[in-house]
């Protein structure tokens, strides 16, 4: 069984902030879950243009109020607390947070722990099978 505490993640390595965002990572790959579990918080006034070409990602919205809007089919729908939303396609996307939102996120294949998006607005792929194979 694995317990852990917010505020002890928010102290430790496990807590990665960059542009516009922050990020308990509460479950990550070595957790052997088969899924990282997060906590994030999207900054007020940020515009997050992401695209996770090598996960999938659902985010459930605690707090905060937004928008989220699909590049590929040009819709943007409100983020508010209860709202969901599931990237089950890779899909390109823009956030555009109001206020501060926090976010429960899961992520597949898990994140390693260190990840900040890319030029592209992904995260790399988790090539550490691949070294282990060669």
């Amino acid at each position: 069984m694995l317990i852990r505490k917010l505020d002890e993640i928010r102290a430790s390595d496990r807590n990665v902030v960059s542009d516009g965002w922050e990020s308990a990572r509460v479950l990550l790959k070595d957790d052997g879950m088969g899924f990282s579990f997060h906590i994030t918080t999207l900054y007020a006034g940020a515009e997050l243009n992401l695209h996770y070409t090598n996960h999938l990602e659902a985010v459930y919205v605690i707090s905060g109020e937004g928008t989220i809007e699909d590049l590929g089919t040009g819709e943007t729908h409100e983020l508010k607390p209860g709202t969901l939303y599931a990237l089950n396609e890779h899909d390109d996307h823009i956030i555009r947070p109001r206020t501060d939102i926090i976010t429960a996120c899961v992520f597949n294949p898990p994140v390693t722990g260190r990840e900040v998006h890319d030029e592209n607005g992904a995260y790399p792929a988790d090539t550490s099978l691949e070294a282990a194979s060669s």
